[in-house]
């Protein structure tokens, strides 16, 4: 059964997510009870940049799981074998640029962000030393990707157990005994992303794959990098201009003062780990969608997306409901601050209806993704980006400077366009796929 498969594949996702989200969280929450609302801003400014930079590595590496999910549901051994090889390759080299490029321009982007003075220097150390550790976040991202195109999804969720527990305690020693403050946190974050991607080499090593895989097999094929890059770009695209909408979401409130920075840093903490149930469960429908469109199982593509849905919902509305009546006990998680707890938990009402209509976008992404379309979420994702969620943020910002409370609307009227455009596609889709049929049948 489609339901039982789905939630079998998709609970250790959602353990897998839940945490890895505890590394930033873990972070600000540490800071939180040790430190100034400064510390508090800057932690949050620097793990929104790393946010959009592991987003692109998330993006990209679907690319590879994709692929080999559809050579999976095939039987293709070697197409699978190919496809690893090449994936190891190839993001070695953007893990390789992508570390340069972020150590050189980490000052600049802290100024970019508008950083309020008071958190400069604490968000510059932060994202300095989060950029050395971008070569462990890509191999681990690449390794947990190639086991779940094989339709391990089980096996991730150990790795990143042991990077938070390690980034937990480690955060304690050097951010409340050591008074490190945000670079503290950082330097926690590095380390348990390279333990956690060295088990994981190892692990890799010691198992191997239940198909013959040598080094011969690790070569820059050009046709299935190409494929890689055609099916994870839109992707990383899509999840990196939405985490640039977040960034200049952050720009915008910056500008209104370090309690307001903080708020809305807090809030989106609290948001990323609502969102880690829908985010689980449409991983999930894309790897299942992958592998029976592999095999030629339309009709079981179709129901993965339903069941997934409805899975989706059950998490979205339990968030949305709790947060419209006690949001304080919620931001009261991550600071002591009085000012940021009632700023923070304004802005969460609004913006926890979210958290339900993500639940049919996230799940219809996944979808198309899983039989190839990975452009077509790009494309509805960056119209309500660009044209509905940031204009509107920065109208609410001037409507009323002194709260975030109308603010906290702009993220859920932008994802609602984006269903509404999904719900025409996917009726066009179908027309247009009946219409073929009759065309055929005809002939």
């Amino acid at each position: 059964r489609v339901p039982k498969v789905l939630l079998q594949f998709a609970v250790p996702f959602l353990i897998a997510n839940v945490l890895q989200a505890l590394y930033g969280g873990a972070d600000l929450f540490v800071v939180g009870q040790y430190d100034d609302a400064a510390s508090v801003a800057a932690v949050a400014i620097g793990s929104q940049v790393m946010q959009t930079i592991t987003g692109i590595i998330l993006g990209l590496t679907t690319g590879t799981t994709v692929l080999i999910a559809i050579a999976t549901g095939a039987r293709d051994d070697r197409q699978v074998a190919s496809t690893i090889g090449s994936s190891i390759w190839l993001f070695a080299l953007l893990g390789i640029s992508l570390t340069l490029v972020m150590t050189l321009c980490h000052g600049s982007i802290a100024s970019l962000m508008h950083t309020p003075v008071e958190a400069m220097r604490d968000t510059k150390h932060y994202i300095l030393i989060c950029s050395i550790g971008i070569p462990f976040i890509m191999g681990y991202n690449v390794i947990c990707g190639i086991l779940r195109g094989l339709g391990d999804s089980k096996t991730p969720l150990y790795f990143v157990g042991l990077a938070c527990v390690i980034n937990i305690v480690l955060d304690f020693i050097l951010v409340g005994y050591c008074g490190m403050r945000a670079a503290g946190a950082a330097i926690a974050t590095i380390s348990s992303q390279g333990i956690s991607f060295a088990t994981a080499l190892w692990f890799l090593y010691r198992k191997g794959f239940r198909f013959e895989f040598s080094r011969h097999d690790i070569r820059l094929d050009r046709i299935l990098s190409k494929k890689i890059v055609t099916l994870g770009a839109p992707i990383a695209l899509q999840d990196a201009l939405i985490n640039v909408s977040f960034l200049l979401i952050t720009v915008i409130v910056n500008q209104m003062g370090v309690i307001a920075s903080a708020s809305l840093g807090v809030v989106e903490k609290i948001i990323v780990f609502a969102m880690l149930p829908p985010m689980a469960i449409s991983s999930a429908v894309a790897t299942m969608t992958a592998q029976n469109y592999g095999a030629k199982l339309i009709s079981r593509m179709n129901r993965c997306l339903y069941s997934g849905i409805g899975m989706a919902l059950v998490f979205g509305l339990s968030v949305c409901i709790y947060s419209q009546f006690l949001p304080e006990t919620l931001t009261g998680i991550f600071t002591n601050d009085p000012a940021v707890v009632a700023v923070a938990a304004e802005y969460l009402r609004g913006y926890s209806i979210d958290c339900v209509l993500v639940s049919f976008v996230f799940c219809i992404n996944s979808y198309f993704s899983g039989q190839g379309n990975s452009v077509f979420p790009m494309i509805h994702s960056m119209i309500a980006t660009f044209l509905v969620r940031i204009p509107l943020s920065y109208l609410f910002s001037l409507i009323d400077p002194s709260s975030l409370f109308i603010m906290g609307f702009a993220p859920p009227i932008s994802t609602f366009v984006s269903l509404l455009i999904c719900i025409w596609y996917m009726r066009y889709t179908r027309n247009k796929n009946r219409m073929a049929v009759n065309v055929a049948t005809s002939c």
